[in-house]
């Protein structure tokens, strides 16, 4: 990762955007302050999908667990099936 302070990051922003392409780049103030964290497209799209997935996950493992289920044969009738 790199690190850069913020005023760093003002002064060659585009730079910093191209390397965020490769790594993510921690934007920093007063200190070790973190701000911003900036990543390319594709991390931000592969996190987004693991937050989704893992909310899924969760979802599912709820259901599962939820009193009054009902059987594969109760939902066929339920639905005319």
């Amino acid at each position: 990762m790199t690190y850069v302070t913020l005023s760093q990051f003002r002064e060659k922003q585009s730079d910093y955007i191209a390397a965020a392409q490769r790594e993510p780049v921690i934007v920093t103030s007063r200190g070790a302050r973190r701000r911003a964290v900036v990543v390319s497209p594709e991390f931000y799209d592969r996190a987004m999908q693991a937050i989704e997935d893992q909310e899924d996950i969760r979802a599912a493992t709820e259901a599962r667990n939820e009193i009054g289920r009902v059987s594969h044969d109760e939902l066929i009738r339920e639905l005319g099936i």
